[in-house]
């Protein structure tokens, strides 16, 4: 199995480089309005949110913050396909402006415009992400009744396009195999994510590391694995630093990114090469938990009623049996990006095998 990993260097709002109906799922985090670090980006998109912000008017440097991310949105709903999946990972902004302190709802915004467009809004997830400051609390500290809960979560806000799932072939094997074990999907669809964090940068460059908000690599390979299939095309018109395409290329998905800086793009490259490692580490780690789960469940006098077909373990459901993982081998330049090779991982590199 081959996937095809593409950067195109452009403003999202116009994903001209894309057809109609051609992806099946999109996982991004936009820039968040009324963040101050994302200021002076959408100031630069619209000049009118600078004036708003300078006339202390928070409610219209919000909207018009928004304005710009809607019209990101209508993009994607002409790229995805009927029943395709689009994730919003976005948190709610805090900010005093004109002696006033409020929260402005990112969330229930994203929401609001994805609805207008037509789409179904599915049950949305938060996850949390804390603060490392010891002294993270605002307002008057100790003393009430003035002091301010601290936002340490964000949200992934799945919408569906159009009211009708995907369908596929009966026993469509790209489905199957891309199965996800039962302990695995009693987790991962839980509406609260506990076990994620936010992710610390790492670039050299102090510019792009101000320029960009990264999630953890678990979080867009476990929205991957929940919301596509293996030959689907994944996109993230916010790409950033690229964990979203790090995560197909490892789940063996196709990838798209936009982006605006073209520096990010060197940064994909060098990540991008991981890509065979790092599948094979979550691979093994993938497997290894499940076992702990089956010797758990043992221990706890459970059984269980059918085998994997691929790999040398039980599973709980007939619909985990054909599970099968694919291994990034190699990874190749292309005129358009990157290809990567994938091939079946059969359990042989798992150390807990032999």
């Amino acid at each position: 199995m081959e996937t095809e990993h593409r950067v195109i260097i452009d403003d999202a709002r116009g994903l001209d480089a894309l057809n109609d109906d051609s992806v099946e799922l999109v996982v991004t985090s936009p820039p968040y309005p009324m963040i101050e670090m994302w200021d002076d980006l959408f100031a630069d998109l619209d000049p009118a949110v600078g004036d708003r912000l300078e006339a202390g008017d928070g409610d219209a440097a919000f909207e018009r913050m928004h304005a710009i991310l809607d019209s990101v949105w209508g993009e994607l709903d002409r790229v995805l396909v009927d029943g395709g999946i689009a994730c919003i990972n976005v948190g709610d902004a805090t900010r005093t402006l004109d002696g006033g302190f409020r929260v402005y709802q990112n969330h229930a915004r994203i929401i609001e415009a994805f609805t207008d467009l037509g789409f179904d809004p599915l049950p949305e997830i938060v996850w949390r992400k804390p603060a490392n400051s010891a002294a993270k609390f605002m307002g008057s500290g100790m003393v009430p009744p003035n002091a301010y809960v601290t936002l340490e979560h964000e949200y992934v806000l799945p919408f569906r396009k159009g009211s009708d799932r995907r369908s596929f072939e009966p026993n469509a094997d790209r489905r199957y195999n891309a199965a996800y074990f039962w302990e695995e999907r009693n987790r991962w669809f839980s509406d609260l994510w506990t076990d994620l964090r936010g992710e610390l940068q790492s670039l050299e460059n102090d510019d792009l590391r101000d320029r960009s908000g990264a999630f953890p690599f678990g979080l867009p390979y476990r929205l991957i694995n929940m919301y596509s299939v293996y030959g689907d095309t994944v996109c993230d018109p916010f790409f950033g630093t690229g964990t979203t395409g790090l995560a197909a290329a490892v789940a063996g998905r196709d990838s798209v990114g936009y982006e605006l800086e073209p520096a990010f793009a060197s940064v994909f490259e060098e990540r991008i090469d991981d890509a065979p490692a790092l599948s094979r580490r979550v691979i093994d780690d993938r497997l290894a938990a499940h076992r702990e789960f089956v010797d758990d469940e043992r221990a706890a006098g459970e059984t269980f009623d059918y085998a994997a077909d691929h790999y040398d373990v039980p599973v709980r459901t007939k619909q985990e049996q054909s599970i099968r993982f694919y291994a990034a081998d190699a990874v190749e330049s292309t005129d358009e990006g990157y290809r990567v090779t994938h091939t079946p991982f059969d359990g042989v590199d798992d150390e807990s095998e032999s």
